[in-house]
């Protein structure tokens, strides 16, 4: 016995919901705005512990960081994000993903290395700053375009 057919109008009205709820969740921030900054001032100031030398401080600064780092991701999760499935963001998104977490480190071993090399004290914590500032600007260029890349995606996800 062969299933009835679906009306063509009642599928097009299927079909279009089935976009605008992909449409929101790409539309909703993964990531906000803040948690690069946030991550970044912590990065920055556990760095700068370790590198002062100085026990007392390098264990606070251990702390703070773990402490801190603990809260943001609660924060991020309680929130309810991220959840991108891969079928969303693709290839496209993965790669757009590694090529920040890859240029990150190239910015920050290259700053480090470099103002090493001109004899600037506390080399890492400028490296961990150049990452955050870094951050703070690729972070939600990423997630923007993400939301891009995920809107452009057919409704199944198969491209």
């Amino acid at each position: 016995m062969k299933p009835d057919p679906i009306p063509a109008g009642e599928a097009a009205r299927a079909l279009q919901e089935v976009r605008h709820r992909r449409d929101q969740v790409a539309g909703t921030q993964v990531v906000p705005d803040w948690f690069w900054a946030t991550l970044g001032v912590l990065l920055v100031a556990f760095i700068g512990s370790i590198e002062s030398e100085i026990p007392w401080l390098v264990a606070t600064g251990s702390v703070v960081y773990a402490v801190g780092l603990a809260t943001l991701i609660f924060a991020l999760l309680r929130r309810g994000g991220p959840q991108i499935r891969n079928n969303l963001i693709g290839a496209r998104g993965g790669l757009a993903i590694t090529g920040l977490t890859l240029g990150l480190v190239a910015v920050g071993l290259g700053v480090a290395f470099g103002v090493h090399a001109l004899g600037v004290p506390l080399p890492g914590t400028v490296g961990a700053a150049a990452v955050a500032l870094a951050m703070v600007i690729g972070g939600p260029l990423l997630m923007r375009y993400l939301r891009r890349v995920m809107s452009s995606r057919p409704v199944g996800g198969l491209r």
